[in-house]
Formats: C-alpha cells, sequence, structure tokens
C-alpha cells in the first residue's frame, strides 16, 4: 500500500529524516531493551533449571498444588492476544484502520482477563496457604523454593503484562487519529507484547505440568 507524503511526515519523528530509517531505529531499540528482558528471565530460568535437578520429586510434588486450569485458560488467553496483536501490526503497517482497532482493543481486553484469571489463581494460592514462610502448605521444605519462584517469576510476568495501558493508549490515540498508522510505534509494541508471550510459553510447562504425568 502507498503511502501518502502527508501521513508520513506526521508519522517522522525527530532525529529521523526518513520513516524508514524511524522504523529501523524503533526495531533495534526495541530488539536490545527486550535482550536485557530475555538475560533477567533467563537468569532466574538457570535457577530454576538448577534447583529442579537437585529436588525433583520435591519440585514436581510442589508443582501438583498448582492450579492447572487457570495455568491452562491463561495460556490460551495470551496465546490468542498474541494472534491479534500480530494482526494489529500487520493491520497498521498496511493503513487497515478498523482491523488495527478492533485488534488492539480485544489485545487489551485478553491481556486484562490475563491479569484477572492471575488474580483469582493467586487468591486461591494465598487460601491454600502456599506463600512460602511458617506457615506453608507442604511438610517438605525444599518444596518453599518452587513456590518463591513461582511467585518470582509468575509476578513479575504479571507486571509485565500491564503493558496493555500501553495498547489501550495507541488504540485511544489511533481512533482519535492522534497516531498514524503509519507509526513504528505499532511495530514495537508488537515486539513487546510477543516477548511478554514468548515468556509464558515457557513458564506454562516449568509451573504447572510437573508431576502430572503419572
Amino acid at each position: 500500500m502507498s503511502v501518502s507524503p502527508q501521513a508520513m511526515h506526521e508519522a517522522l519523528r525527530e532525529p529521523w529524516h526518513s520513516l524508514h530509517r524511524q522504523r529501523q531505529g524503533v526495531s533495534f531499540g526495541v530488539w536490545v531493551f527486550l535482550a536485557s528482558e530475555v538475560m533477567f528471565f533467563s537468569g532466574v530460568l538457570l535457577l530454576y533449571a538448577m534447583y529442579r535437578i537437585l529436588y525433583s520429586d520435591s519440585f514436581a510434588t510442589a508443582a501438583r498444588e498448582s492450579n492447572i486450569w487457570f495455568g491452562t485458560i491463561n495460556t490460551a488467553v495470551l496465546l490468542t492476544s498474541s494472534l491479534t496483536m500480530a494482526v494489529a501490526s500487520e493491520g497498521a503497517r498496511a493503513g487497515l484502520r478498523r482491523l488495527t482497532l478492533w485488534c488492539l482493543l480485544i489485545t487489551a481486553l485478553l491481556g486484562l482477563t490475563f491479569l484477572v484469571i492471575k488474580g483469582f489463581e493467586y487468591r486461591e494460592d494465598i487460601t491454600e496457604h502456599l506463600i512460602p514462610g511458617p506457615h506453608f502448605k507442604l511438610p517438605d521444605p525444599t518444596a518453599q523454593i518452587f513456590w518463591a519462584l513461582y511467585w518470582l517469576l509468575t509476578g513479575v510476568h504479571a507486571v509485565h503484562v500491564t503493558i496493555i495501558a500501553l495498547v489501550a493508549l495507541f488504540n485511544f490515540q489511533a481512533w482519535r487519529r492522534l497516531r498514524q498508522l503509519t507509526s513504528p510505534a505499532f511495530e514495537g509494541l508488537a515486539l513487546y507484547w510477543h516477548l511478554v508471550d514468548m515468556v509464558w510459553i515457557f513458564l506454562y510447562p516449568l509451573i504447572y505440568l510437573p508431576g502430572r504425568s503419572g
């Protein structure tokens, strides 16, 4: 699709002199930021792997206390949101305004749904005394390591999901025509959202599936 000079001019931001270079800058900057995020999660996942090797039986017992239904539903929610975000990004690049607006809205609602479901899951975990400490539900003290990592990993991931506020903001700006669909910001936002989904793809089998095959 050909982009009008007016739309290109309105999407262009300093210090860029062309929309192509601006798009490259946004992509490079977001990828550098994502690399730092990957380094953080990789470190914690490496810690998880080490403790799981040392206390495999305890981790399997502890993981069976997690609610697989909440985890599975949230996995489906996030995977669907990744699809709608991808469509929104491509729709924005193609200038399909209505498709972009609807897909951004659906993505934000799916992200909010994920957080609400996670909130119900956290409430159940607290009720079941699955917070590491003196009143922990399981007698094996090493099982608390699994749940400490559970709270750390899922909590940090949930904080990342709050990027739905930016998704909603971009949707509002596109709706009011305050941000042109040709803006590379939509692609940068999509890259970040896909990282959030990809991290959860790793977390789901590590948290909810151990100890359930038997």
